[in-house]
């Protein structure tokens, strides 16, 4: 590992040397001098000087950082209090700690991600300066594998290498670039591998791991986050994962930094890192090199007993969830809490403790420039990609809309049969608008069923989009065109079907017109579902709010109740004349009895105005604009709803951070890019 090592850091290279169980089990006069040696090795200033930030890597430091949230009544609740580190170009920082100790929080405050409900104060210094994390040169891969599940390997990554590199790279030297990063992360025979998910195999838990480190490190990033790396993965998927991530430097010979936050770690994994962050409960036990952690415990009466893996020995010795019986205690006869705060105040009054405060002082005295941010793809290129990657997806997934064309057909034959030839004596007048009101209300209501398939297209874009490969009007652009011709399918099959097995108003222009309702209606409940993921967390609450609004909007159209009897407060004005389902129903009925005569000497316009009051003073037309006005409405209702969430995330951090003297870090978000 003496690779990884920064070549002008080389007078420190004892200190981030890998344990070995020589190492770790060597006598204690020993293991005492030599962790005073690497506590006390001076660190060169000018070492840390020579480093430019856009040649070499980038310096990470936060000094007195705390993080709260509110707790009630009770005032606020610490998670992170009063951390001081470091992270350097070359070197892997591991975050280590029981459940709920702050690792996660940590990683998202140094990486700008943290949530708007709390309250951060401190120093985040980038390279000496405070400035904001630029896309490309930074990149965080979360604990969550969101990557759509129908697309290879190969398709994965080279779809992100199109909309993240720019339009200076040709299309070669882009899947140049997406193979030679697949190879890195030794995914080359997976490559023709789909991703897979729930109900389809796929690649294992940790090729899909990669996976998403590859997307995220296509643009050669020098500052890398990775929240909980191994989680969920068995101790062999676990070591080959780091151990690429370890070895990503030796590869494309660029000095990463890399932090990453990992619940306990094999023996294997932990000889991978350089630096230890130690936490239990948000304070720092130890924070320094690897090397040193095993004797900074061994001096305070907590030795690594024979045979056990340091990493264990400290989370175990740390973890206040499951406490030692008071009597009998730790080794040393000590409670876990007791134990906790032994090591707390020895660490604070160590060395090494001054030895990093000083480190970044010095890093803090650099004279860089401020972070380069990379270019994108260009917009229209970025439309493109997504066009054909979302429809890609579709066409894949089953339950997005193969499986709803299949229902429609079944319904739509269902339908010609039960309602077959009509004919056009008086009865048919009632039975001809039961017809159509059920073929707009079923095509909507089954429409909802495609809600969790786009939930998780939406997981991805959420991902995509923090991480600023491209922006919300390339992805509505890229879900509108892509989702059209399946659309189209799904209301010309069982459009035409029911349409002429059924036997209704006659002529082309009727059938035109009979599908374009049909299409817009589905459209627009998709619209609507994309408003609804965008606010409600779960598919199991999407698909209950849709249903919700879709059954209001059906009763409040004006045939269960005719117009002029619904309650006129509220239901009449304004629900009424916002329910898509009272321009399709009236539009439909246009469509179908203008023109036509009943028994009786009644014309179809006098069954308009007088059994259904529709609204004959515009033409069936108008109806459809009216549809596809709200679908716009919707779509850009669904813009301003996730860019209004972005604005007033840094809003709210100002109003729980009066006293910030710092510019908090932040991924350069993609409304930049729009």
């Amino acid at each position: 590992m003496t690779s990884l090592l920064h070549p002008h850091a080389q007078s420190d290279a004892s200190d981030y040397k890998p344990n070995n169980c020589s190492r770790i089990l060597q006598s204690n006069s020993e293991s005492e001098a030599t962790f005073e040696m690497e506590a006390m090795k001076p660190s060169t200033t000018e070492n840390i000087k020579v480093i430019e930030v856009g040649e070499e890597g980038v310096f990470l430091t936060w000094e007195d950082l705390w993080v709260t949230v509110s707790n009630g009544k009770n005032g606020r609740k610490a998670i992170l209090e009063d951390l001081t580190g470091h992270a350097k170009p070359g070197q892997l920082l591991a975050i280590m700690g029981p459940s709920g100790c702050g690792k996660s929080t940590l990683l998202d405050a140094l990486a700008g991600r943290l949530a708007s409900n709390t309250r951060q104060t401190g120093k985040i210094l980038i390279n000496g300066r405070r400035q904001a994390l630029a896309y490309g040169t930074s990149a965080y891969v979360t604990e969550d594998d969101a990557i759509l599940n129908t697309l290879t390997v190969g398709e994965a990554v080279y779809y992100s290498a199109q909309l993240q590199l720019p339009d200076s790279m040709s299309e070669s030297e882009k899947k140049e670039r997406a193979d030679f990063t697949i190879r890195e992360m030794g995914l080359q025979d997976a490559i023709d591998t789909r991703i897979g998910g729930w109900g389809s195999k796929g690649v294992s838990g940790g090729q899909k791991r990669r996976v998403s480190i590859c997307i995220e490190i296509l643009t050669h990033p020098r500052l890398l986050f990775l929240d909980e790396p191994t989680s969920g993965l068995d101790s062999a998927a676990s070591y080959y994962v780091m151990s690429r991530i370890a070895s990503l430097n030796q590869k494309d010979g660029i000095k990463r930094t890399i932090i990453a936050s990992i619940h306990q770690p094999s023996y294997e994994i932990f000889q991978l890192f350089h630096n230890l962050c130690l936490l239990s409960s948000g304070k720092t036990v130890y924070f320094g090199p690897v090397s040193a952690a095993n004797k900074f415990f061994s001096s305070n009466g907590f030795p690594c007993p024979t045979l056990q893996a340091p990493s264990d020995h400290f989370v175990k010795t740390i973890n206040r969830d499951f406490d030692q019986d008071p009597e009998k205690g730790l080794s040393g006869g000590s409670t876990t809490e007791e134990a906790i705060n032994i090591l707390v105040q020895s660490y604070k009054s160590s060395d090494i403790f001054h030895r990093v405060q000083k480190e970044v002082v010095e890093i803090r005295k650099m004279d860089s420039d401020a972070m380069e941010k990379k270019n994108h793809a260009a917009f229209f290129t970025q439309c493109l990609i997504l066009i054909k990657r979302s429809f890609v997806h579709m066409y894949r997934e089953v339950g997005y809309y193969r499986l709803r064309m299949l229902i429609y057909g079944a319904l739509a034959l269902s339908l010609g049969t039960i309602f077959y030839d009509i004919g056009s004596g008086s009865e048919s007048v009632q039975t001809r608008a039961s017809l159509l009101v059920f073929v707009v209300t079923f095509l909507t209501f089954i429409t909802v069923s495609g809600f969790p398939a786009f939930v998780e297209e939406m997981k991805v874009f959420e991902r995509e989009r923090l991480n600023g490969h491209y922006g919300v009007t390339a992805f509505i652009i890229g879900n509108t065109f892509s989702a059209i011709p399946f659309l189209l399918l799904m209301s010309i099959i069982p459009g035409a079907v029911v349409y002429y097995l059924v036997g209704l108003h006659q002529g082309h222009e009727h059938l035109l017109y009979f599908i374009s309702v049909l299409f817009v209606s589905v459209l627009l409940v998709e619209s609507l579902a994309m408003i609804v993921a965008s606010v409600v967390p779960t598919f199991l609450m999407g698909i209950i709010y849709c249903s919700g609004i879709l059954g209001v909007m059906m009763l409040d159209s004006g045939f269960y109740r005719l117009p002029k009897d619904i309650p006129k407060p509220f239901w009449r004005y304004p629900l009424h004349y916002i329910s898509f389902h009272k321009y399709a129903y009236q539009g439909l009925f246009k469509n179908e009895f203008q023109g036509l005569s009943f028994p009786g000497n009644q014309s179809g316009e006098e069954i308009l105005r007088n059994m259904f009051q529709v609204e004959m003073s515009y033409s069936k037309w108008v109806d459809v604009a009216i549809l596809l006005g709200m679908v716009v409405v919707c779509r850009i209702l669904f813009l301003v709803i996730i860019k209004s969430i972005e604005k007033a995330k840094p809003i709210v951090a100002a109003m729980n951070c009066p006293q910030a003297k710092f510019k908090f870090p932040k991924v350069a978000r993609s409304n930049e890019i729009d």
